[in-house]
């Protein structure tokens, strides 16, 4: 087999967390062919730490299977920024911005953005977290982040770090008790400078915790943050599957991709008897995603352990990194991220080179 025919071989194979194809992700880096021997290099674009060996094996089986005695397969994971608004570039030093958001509070979505984080800092990624939560920010508590931001410039804020994830939000800059009183206007310019002031330092992923609804807070962020696609969470009850594609119809009108829906409280198991109840409906998800042509990128439990741990200040992933739920969130994780890998890559900042010849 000749390298090129290499190349076809492995672009056609699917990738395990996405199941798209590794041409697909324009994965396939390199083939380098000699005599019974192949050497390929593969980047399907996300974190990879969970899923490395899974896709090695894959490759190293299909081209041994293919006459080759000798394999060498190396699997990459390096993040690219990826395409966002036509009106935005994206940030320097943030190569994707993740918008978690719900059309209506109540739903679990800033455990499940929380969560989401986490799970790709533990894949491997370098991640950020934007609370974006003006009246109600949680994800200092969430995450057990304290202190206030400092600057080094007099400029910029540095981040404050907690569970290995950069994080900034008003609740770190007001007293826990203290209403915010502000309008829209005031919220928005708010958060246009917590983002682009905050010294965030080479992130792979900045998840952004959305307030809930669909007003003029909400359409501001969409239109003025480069967001490369957002995440809807919801329950499969009716009233929120409502919200939740109002919430999904505004990302599509301002062209932020959807990533796809997040189900949260899908199934209760009783702890005792281990009885399944659907207590909030059954398969919202599926139908709101039929509808709108997005996948579902995971189902979560109604467990009162994820409660319990966000309010510690630990959140699942890191309170019980190797339990049930746990590994459904770093599931929606690699989904999310492999959603991202598979969309068009930003080249605004790649400069063409120029060339001046003296005749």
């Amino acid at each position: 087999m000749t390298a090129d025919e290499v190349k076809s071989l492995v672009g056609s194979l699917k990738d395990p967390v996405s199941g798209k194809t590794f041409a697909e992700l324009h994965a396939v880096k390199n083939c380098e062919v000699e005599d019974d021997a192949v050497s390929v290099t593969v980047n399907p674009g996300y974190p990879i730490r969970s899923s490395k060996a899974g896709i090695e094996a894959l490759i190293r089986d299909a081209l041994a299977a293919a006459g080759f005695a000798r394999v060498s397969v190396t699997v990459s994971a390096a993040i690219a920024s990826h395409r966002v608004q036509r009106t935005l570039k994206t940030l320097e030093n943030v190569r994707n911005i993740i918008a978690v958001s719900s059309g209506k509070g109540g739903v679990g979505k800033s455990t499940v953005a929380a969560n989401l984080a986490l799970a790709l800092a533990a894949e491997g990624a370098r991640v950020g977290m934007l609370d974006a939560d003006i009246y109600g920010p949680s994800q200092p508590m969430m995450l057990g982040a304290s202190g206030q931001p400092t600057t080094i410039d007099g400029e910029h804020m540095e981040p404050i770090e907690s569970l290995g994830l950069e994080i900034n939000s008003i609740g770190f800059m007001i007293d826990p008790d203290e209403p915010m009183i502000w309008r829209g206007p005031m919220v928005s310019s708010a958060l246009t400078q917590l983002l682009n002031q905050t010294n965030w330092h080479d992130l792979d992923y900045l998840v952004i915790d959305m307030p809930p609804g669909t007003g003029d807070i909400q359409l501001t962020l969409t239109q003025s943050i480069p967001v490369t696609g957002a995440v809807i969470v919801t329950t499969p009850q009716d009233i929120a599957l409502l919200d939740a594609k109002k919430g999904l119809r505004m990302f599509q009108k301002v062209n932020v991709p959807i990533l796809g829906i997040v189900e949260n409280m899908a199934l209760f198991k009783c702890p005792k008897c281990g009885h399944l109840e659907h207590i909030f409906g059954e398969g919202g998800a599926r139908r709101m995603s039929e509808q709108y042509k997005v996948p579902v990128l995971g189902q979560l439990p109604l467990d009162a352990s994820i409660r319990e741990q966000a309010d510690s200040g630990r959140p699942t992933v890191v309170a019980d990194p190797d339990g049930e739920v746990a590994q459904i969130y770093r599931t929606i994780a690699l989904r999310t991220a492999a959603q991202i890998a598979a969309t068009s890559r930003d080249m605004s900042r790649v400069m063409p080179s120029v060339k001046v010849v003296n005749n």
